[in-house]
């Protein structure tokens, strides 16, 4: 199997990429499930940012959204494990997951995914509240001015980060690109910016370029490398490329895959004459 250098200047690790489906300079897509990928080494990761399915019954083209709870647990159990493994001892992981569901019954989904994450071995640092301002697109009061039976709907999200042995940061660059202002304003836990468009990228739950730009900036120095197990539409690879990063998108779905490149070649200005199918 042929190996090609990929990452850190001041530490050479190497990514397989002879299964890649796509690679260009700093990014490599996986078209692989990330439970069963070989192709990427254990402990290599900088920093994981992602948004995994959050079992709402949204119609992705090739994973099922409908599982029960349970079953959503045990997938999420295994994906985090995975990740667990692929990170490095200072790596550091961004989770963007709901506060809690009602579809199908109510669940405290950050209160029990945040729980998994933790028995497998990643260490708790703390809990971003992504505030989008939605409250205006819901649906559902439960029972309308009676005490019978109210839902309360909080019209946000959360950013949980982990980290894997050590907090703090010691491999890498260790060159930040951080601004004071933005370092005052993101370290403030709650972060108010709208969502994006699904029709406009293509994509039915795509997350802003703006949250995976202030988990890059805040949480990895400049030349790490940067995985986001569910690539979806792209987004975390976009933020990483245009902060000097190396991004590795891992989706089984090659409609996605391709949505991401050519999100990367719009966006991201990515040099199409690297492209490489």
């Amino acid at each position: 199997m042929q190996n090609v250098p990929f990452l850190a200047k001041n530490k050479q690790v190497s990514i397989f990429t002879d299964k890649a489906y796509f690679k260009c300079e700093n990014i490599i897509i996986y078209k692989d499930n990330i439970l069963n990928i070989s192709a990427i080494p254990q402990n290599s990761i900088d920093l994981i940012v992602t948004s995994p399915p959050y079992n709402v019954d949204i119609h992705y083209n090739s994973h099922s959204d409908n599982l029960s709870y349970d079953e959503y647990l045990q997938f999420t159990e295994k994906w985090i494990r995975k990740c667990l493994e692929l990170a490095k001892d200072d790596g550091r992981f961004c989770l963007n997951i709901p506060l809690d569901k009602n579809k199908g019954g109510q669940q405290s989904v950050y209160a029990d995914i945040t729980t998994i994450a933790k028995d497998l071995g990643w260490k708790y640092h703390s809990t971003i509240i992504w505030n989008e301002g939605n409250i205006s697109r819901r649906t559902a009061w439960g029972s309308f001015m009676s005490a019978s039976a109210p839902y309360v709907i909080a019209p946000v999200e959360t950013i949980v980060v982990f980290y894997k042995k050590n907090w703090k940061k010691i491999s890498g660059s260790r060159k930040s690109d951080i601004t004071k202002k933005e370092f005052m304003d993101w370290t403030n836990g709650i972060w108010t910016f709208g969502g994006e468009s699904k029709k406009r990228v293509g994509h039915p739950a795509p997350f802003p370029i703006e949250l995976p730009r202030r988990c890059i900036k805040l949480f990895s120095f400049v030349g790490d490398t940067v995985l986001d197990p569910f690539l979806g539409s792209g987004t975390t690879l976009i933020a990483a490329y245009l902060n000097n990063r190396k991004g590795i998108g891992v989706d089984v779905d090659e409609g996605y895959c391709n949505l991401a490149i050519k999100r990367l070649r719009q966006e991201a200005h990515v040099d199409q004459q690297s492209f490489n199918f």
